[in-house]
């Protein structure tokens, strides 16, 4: 009888035990993870000059995310995008960032710019959370290696490279100039044109720049065409790219143009018009109006179907292709969701090939992440950028 009640005692006591302990015992939800949902985080230009970059970027990614959630979302949950204005300004991230952090989001993803992206990288790194996706290619976003930084597209580098080799190599132009804006993005890729241009025991012949977002480039023009360059690089948005071709063909000074793929290529052609003809621009996705490619018919049919007054560019394509990779991480990442589990999900992909043809292919691993190394090479003709293999085609005006 003894025995009994003592058996009972000790049963009644493990029991209560385990109702104490259960709830430490459970695996914790992530923060912006719940049964139903994923909640996202994004920081971008809304607002201000660059607001094409910014909302174009937003526009693709939640035309997949939407299209993902209709068919089910991801392990049973719909993904929930809240979205903030940083208007392409480093004064804006922190209230940008604490803005996000105050709605308890799983993760960061389609952030817009280098000269914002150098102040959020920091903040997410010590907050251990995971940034996917950005509209930039600082090479300080892929060396050293950043754990809680995703990137997609190549880098800064990446496009440099082949706008020096082609200039350099196949048309024969050694005197490379370089007009770019005094921030950490002019930087960026001033330094990839260096790197580039010092494989052929080379620098650039001029270098000058100017105020970040204004269109006081006039004294930048001049610095750089008194050294008599064969092709220049130009640095910037569209909004200050534009007036530098303008105000370059004004002048009557027409050497073979090139740019990065942040410019934002339609936003160019519309705003410089007949000055954009025979720019040459490096694009991180294949052009979008090519549906031969499975992805751009995706992109093209959801964006039709959740955005139809929107038209498709080369920069909503890409924020399409950063979901495409983001929601491939949170399915590989499992039900039992947490911020370490995305990144491991990610650095499982090797070698995906997600419809954008077998040079873009998406690869990561626990040492690289950056998803594409290589870059489609475009010239604009009657309005529209025309991807080349050949750099013999393209020749200054």
């Amino acid at each position: 009888m003894i025995s009994f009640a003592r058996s009972v005692r000790s049963t009644f006591v493990l029991q209560v035990v385990a109702l104490i302990f259960a709830p430490w015992a459970r695996p914790q939800a992530a923060p912006g993870v719940t049964d139903t949902e994923i909640v996202i985080g994004s920081c971008s230009a809304l607002e201000g000059p660059s607001k094409f970059l910014g909302t174009e970027t937003v526009t693709g990614a939640s035309a997949y995310l939407d299209s993902v959630n209709e068919s089910g979302g991801v392990n049973g949950r719909k993904v929930r995008l809240v979205t903030s204005d940083d208007s392409y300004d480093p004064a804006k991230t922190q209230v940008c960032f604490d803005k996000l952090m105050s709605e308890k989001v799983f993760a960061l993803a389609f952030f817009v710019g280098t000269p914002t992206a150098v102040k959020y990288v920091p903040l997410a790194e010590g907050d251990k959370i995971p940034l996917v996706g950005l509209f930039t290619g600082a090479q300080t976003l892929y060396q050293p290696l950043r754990h809680w930084v995703i990137n997609v597209r190549a880098s800064y580098f990446d496009e440099t490279r082949e706008q020096i080799d082609g200039l350099w190599t196949t048309l024969g132009y050694h005197k490379i100039g370089v007009i770019y804006p005094d921030d950490p993005f002019g930087a960026a890729v001033l330094e990839g044109v260096k790197t580039a241009l010092k494989a052929h025991g080379a620098e650039p012949v001029a270098a000058a720049s100017y105020t970040r977002q204004t269109t006081n480039v006039g004294a930048a023009i001049d610095s750089v065409r008194a050294a008599s360059p064969d092709a220049v690089v130009m640095v910037g948005p569209s909004n200050t790219v534009a007036p530098i071709l303008k105000q370059s063909h004004a002048k009557g000074w027409k050497p073979l143009f090139s740019t990065v793929s942040f410019v934002g290529t339609d936003e160019l052609i519309s705003e410089a018009g007949a000055d954009a003809e025979g720019v040459v621009i490096t694009q991180v996705v294949q052009p979008y109006y090519l549906t031969d490619f499975k992805a751009v018919q995706l992109y093209r049919r959801a964006l039709q179907k959740y955005y139809p007054g929107v038209t498709a560019n080369f920069v909503s394509l890409e924020g399409f292709v950063d979901a495409v990779v983001l929601v491939e991480g949170l399915k590989r990442a499992g039900k039992d969701l947490t911020r370490e589990g995305l990144i491991h999900g990610i650095e499982s992909i090797h070698d995906l090939d997600i419809g954008l043809g077998a040079q873009l292919k998406v690869d990561y691993s626990s040492k690289d992440h950056k998803g594409f190394d290589h870059v489609v090479p475009t010239v604009i003709r009657g309005g529209r950028a025309v991807p080349f293999t050949d750099w013999s085609m393209v020749e200054a005006k």
